[in-house]
């Protein structure tokens, strides 16, 4: 009973992680109808970035807002410069694109860093006071960094001017419009904002993959099917379905199917999810009248 409870707390760790890559996702596909592929590849090169500095005698936690600040500056620059030009273009001109950056990012960090894994450190020490029986210092602290991010994020959508805004460009950019709402500057914001949690999320992750171009390959497809299980247009049945897919790995890959074939459960959840119940867990049905 108590590895099955150890299975499951530390498959919680790591939903909140996917959940948050998870809402990254949702929070492009609501704004433009888009999943972002790159989006792992850009949370690498952020975390790159973040391991530089912690090289270059920066302590952790400034490494780690800088570079939270320069990931939204790069999401919106992103945003402004090469998908701006295109936001009416088909759809297959989106995914292209996607694709193109995703290779662009993956490129860059191994030019600038070289593909040799790396250690990233954890701000938590093993023997600090957050290590429990069931979770690690890294686990709960991480934990709690992301909570406190998805906290400020859901504050900020609901009770801030800008937040509302942005909502209602997502929803309706027609009608935001009408309204005087700037619906490309918000869609801009946006990407920050997705790009700033990708970077977070990077950061907490790297010390338990290890640190090189490719890391965040597996983790996209686990924050992906967490984005489709809990609704690809719903941010709290994103983060809901981040948490169930990270306890499903852990318990199937311990239990069921091995370790080394865990990231199938990410694949068959996709499929499934897709084939059976398109709109996820808490997402919305569309009906269009033809």
């Amino acid at each position: 009973m108590e590895a099955l409870l150890h299975q499951v707390f530390s498959g919680l760790a790591n939903g909140i992680i996917y959940g948050s890559v998870a809402l990254a996702l949702v929070m492009i596909y609501q704004a433009t109808h888009h999943i972002n592929f790159a989006q792992g590849e850009m949370a690498t090169f952020s975390t790159f970035i973040a391991w530089a500095l912690i090289q270059a005698g920066w302590p952790y936690w400034g490494a780690f807002f800088f570079t939270v600040a320069v990931s939204f500056l790069g999401g919106l620059l992103v945003q402004r410069i090469v998908l701006r030009p295109i936001e009416k273009a088909p759809v297959l001109t989106n995914v292209i694109v996607f694709i193109g950056l995703l290779l662009i990012f993956n490129a860059m960090s191994g030019m600038l860093f070289d593909h040799t894994i790396k250690a990233f450190d954890s701000p938590f020490p093993k023997d600090s006071a957050l290590a429990s029986k069931y979770f690690s210092a890294h686990q709960l602290g991480s934990a709690g960094v992301l909570l406190v991010v998805l906290a400020g994020l859901f504050a900020f959508f609901k009770y801030t001017s800008v937040g509302l805004a942005m909502r209602a460009a997502a929803q309706n950019p027609d009608s935001a419009k009408l309204v005087g709402i700037r619906v490309s500057w918000m869609l801009g914001l946006g990407w920050g904002l997705a790009a700033a949690i990708g970077a977070v999320a990077g950061m907490m992750v790297a010390h338990v993959v290890f640190l090189d171009p490719n890391m965040m390959a597996g983790i996209l497809l686990y924050g992906f099917a967490g984005a489709l299980l809990g609704g690809i247009d719903n941010p709290i049945g994103a983060v809901i379905g981040g948490l169930v897919v990270g306890v499903l790995e852990n318990l199937l890959g311990a239990y069921v199917i091995g370790t080394e074939l865990k990231l199938t459960v990410a694949l068959v959840l996709i499929v499934g999810t897709l084939t059976l119940r398109p709109d996820g867990l808490f997402g919305k049905k569309v009906v269009t009248r033809v």
